[in-house]
């Protein structure tokens, strides 16, 4: 069966495999390692690239990110093809690295996102790189170390992932090593990175019950999800696709919804423009940046500019929720 596209909205939860191309390495030291996961970072940091999860293995590395406003593709190709030619230099070799094609899966944050972190960051001790849960917070090339506080990576948002699990992070951290060591002995990986209709309704045990209910279920290969998850991640690719709009349209397109929303809000260009953060400013400055990125697909250096503030400052209400 072909595969389908990518889909590749800006904001969107990912799950991203990448494999060593007939399963070879993709790292043979510790110097590979570094610089792998120094590259991963310093492009999540430059694209607006959300980071919640990863661990990087001898054959493979799983990666949890929210993409930034320029999609998944661009981030995923600087990483892969800047690091293939680093290694290619470095061990004197030639030809591909990586599988043609890596693997993404879009995931339902609210139902999936614990579940995938500590999948994830259990994968070095399931391969036998480290022994113990002791070792596997010692492990540098997995973002459990950073959780733990072991290591410091100020690139992945471990606030954010912490958030899920408690409200203090001593609580939270807490609650996650209680969540890790529940699920060392649970098997997920077909309902997190296998295919098509059991990972999209959440398991096989589901879609039997669905079955015997004689109910049937929309399953997409890329996605992990529910039925309405799934039915609205297909839909605005649908619209994005119709809507795929030159950018000086699409820069036209913000520029009247500025005008049109300062004007609603009682507020002119000028002020929006001020660097002022009285008032209305910040909420009406974060609504139109989301709509740069979310809807019109926009650099962040191009709603920076609109909106009178830095590309830092756009990333930071990006994040925000």
């Amino acid at each position: 069966m072909p595969r389908g596209p990518r889909l590749d909205a800006p904001g969107t939860l990912h799950h991203v495999i990448v494999r060593g191309i007939e399963q070879g390495s993709i790292v043979r030291d510790d110097t590979d390692r570094k610089t792998f996961v120094d590259r991963m970072g310093l492009l999540a940091k430059g694209s607006g690239t959300g980071i919640y999860a990863f661990a990087l293995m001898t054959n493979h590395a799983h990666i949890l990110l929210k993409s930034g406003p320029d999609g998944i593709s661009k981030y995923m190709r600087c990483l892969l093809t800047g690091y293939a030619q680093y290694f290619n230099r470095r061990h004197m070799r030639a030809g591909h690295l990586f599988q043609n094609r890596y693997k993404s899966i879009i995931c339902e944050e609210e139902l999936y996102f614990d579940k995938l972190v500590v999948y994830i960051h259990l994968n070095p001790l399931r391969a036998g790189l480290v022994e113990n849960l002791q070792q596997l917070a010692d492990y540098p090339w997995s973002g459990h170390a950073a959780l733990m506080n072991k290591v410091r990576c100020d690139w992945m948002d471990r606030d954010y992932v912490l958030k899920f699990f408690g409200r203090t992070e001593g609580s939270a951290r807490k609650a996650y090593l209680v969540f890790l060591e529940s699920e060392m002995g649970i098997d997920r990986e077909q309902e997190l990175s296998g295919g098509g209709l059991v990972r999209s309704r959440g398991g096989w045990t589901n879609v039997q019950s669905m079955r015997k209910r004689g109910e049937k279920a929309l399953g997409d290969e890329r996605i992990l999800g529910g039925d309405d998850f799934v039915k609205g991640i297909l839909k605005e690719v649908d619209e994005r696709e119709d809507a795929a709009l030159p950018v000086n349209d699409r820069l036209r397109m913000l520029d009247e919804d500025i005008v049109r929303l300062c004007e609603a809000e009682g507020v002119t260009l000028a002020f929006l423009r001020s660097g002022s953060r009285a008032g209305k400013l910040p909420k009406l400055r974060k609504q139109l940046a989301r709509k740069a990125a979310f809807e019109y697909g926009l650099p962040l250096v191009e709603a920076a500019k609109r909106l009178g503030v830095s590309a830092n400052a756009v990333n930071y209400m990006l994040k925000d929720r």
